[in-house]
């Protein structure tokens, strides 16, 4: 049973069966949508909106809260669904829309941002059930080339705009809402939800029963203290599936719940392949050796950059982004063969000190995965070994290289 199968067979009010993780991760995912025009906008909307900043919904009429039936407009759906897999996250609305379980939750204070100087891709809404509790949602990265590059900054800047307006947003609203307050997200929105949770105001904090960070990423070192942890010590829910990738990025002081997927490799990183039972997922007990191997591949490669070096490292790739031609991050990321052969052929066209940099960084990545490998740490991550030599321009032997 998946995400899907659960809002199709459990009919449980929340006064019978609790908030729990799975409804988390629907609610995460529902988030993906595109709502303006149906779902009210946050009153305090244009108070976000800096010079540059687009406010999506800016001119989104006020109104009622919405229920999950009001999100059913065909004559929106062609651009409603955002993300990297569209067609789970329509229907997971539709599902939303069909479960007696929800049919008493109303959605409201929507927020939507877009800024591609200062590289921003944000979004929120709130889910609140009767005068019982709240839901404080953030969407995770859309297909948006300036969503990716703000994903890389997290890399070496703390805090990234999207980050500092994830906190300005979970202030806003609480004034608002019922006393008991959930916090959550998936992928960049588990960022976005524990950080505003780590920088919430004591009085919202003391609120927050429980933060869901559904597979994503932490922080670069040092951006929260032990005593920033401490004070949600045992309120952190956090997922991850078996091959995680994007979930063990980074920085985190809370363990992972490991839960089981039915797809393999990056594929895990959708919430709607990992199992659930009764009304929990399934958990594992360890992460496999192939996700342990890239966290420690990927962990040991970050510390040699400076947050200088690694921000250079940044600019070169999307300056090979952008020679590609691409129109979304979809066509960069998750091309497979392709996105290699795009990115080399890319990074012949950028400056040499651009395409020095890259080389650079991906030479000390397959150094790092051959020395590994030679030791008998065995990975599951293959990268292909003539990349750093293709954008280089040299077609001599290449090293071994991970990706």
């Amino acid at each position: 049973m998946n995400i899907l199968d659960y809002l199709g067979t459990e009919f449980a009010s929340f006064e019978e069966k609790p908030f729990n993780p799975v409804d988390s991760a629907a609610l995460s995912q529902f988030c993906m949508v595109r709502a303006e025009g149906i779902v009210p906008p946050l009153r305090e909307r244009k108070a976000f909106g800096r010079l540059g900043t687009i406010v999506k919904n800016l001119l989104s009429p006020s109104g009622r809260p919405a229920h999950f039936l009001d999100t059913l407009r065909a004559e929106h759906y062609e651009h409603m669904f955002s993300g990297l897999i569209p067609g789970r996250v329509k229907e997971n609305m539709l599902a939303l829309a069909a479960s007696p379980r929800f049919r008493d939750m109303v959605i409201r204070d929507y927020l939507s941002l877009f800024d591609t100087e200062r590289q921003t891709q944000f979004a929120a809404m709130t889910f609140v059930y009767k005068k019982e509790f709240a839901y404080v949602g953030f969407r995770g990265t859309d297909t948006s080339i300036t969503g990716w590059r703000e994903n890389f900054n997290m890399c070496y800047t703390a805090p990234v705009p999207a980050q500092e307006q994830a906190a300005r947003y979970l202030e806003a609203v609480a004034p608002h809402l019922p006393r008991r307050l959930f916090v959550g997200g998936h992928s960049k929105g588990a960022n976005l939800a524990l950080y505003a949770a780590l920088n919430a105001s004591a009085a919202v904090q003391d609120r927050i029963e429980r933060v869901y960070t559904h597979d994503g990423p932490g922080f670069k070192a040092g951006a929260f203290s032990p005593d920033d942890w401490r004070k949600l010590d045992g309120r952190i829910h956090r997922t991850v599936p078996q091959d995680s990738v994007i979930g063990m990025l980074m920085e985190s002081h809370t363990p992972p719940l490991v839960v089981h997927s039915t797809e393999r490799g990056l594929l895990q990183h959708s919430p709607f392949s990992w199992e659930v039972d009764g009304d929990d997922f399934v958990y594992l007990d360890n992460l496999t050796e192939n996700a342990r191997f890239t966290d420690a591949l990927l962990t040991e490669w970050l510390a040699r950059y400076s947050d200088e070096e690694a921000a250079a490292i940044v600019d070169a790739l999307f300056k090979a982004v952008e020679a590609s031609g691409a129109q979304n991050a979809t066509e960069v990321f998750f091309g497979g063969a392709k996105t290699v052969a795009l990115l080399s052929e890319a990074a012949k066209n950028i400056d040499g000190t651009a395409r020095e940099t890259l080389v650079g960084a991906l030479g000390s990545l397959a150094e790092l995965a051959g020395h590994r490998v030679t030791q008998g740490i065995v990975g599951g991550i293959v990268l292909p070994h003539h990349l750093a030599d293709d954008i280089a321009g040299d077609n001599g032997g290449g090293q071994p290289f991970v990706g």
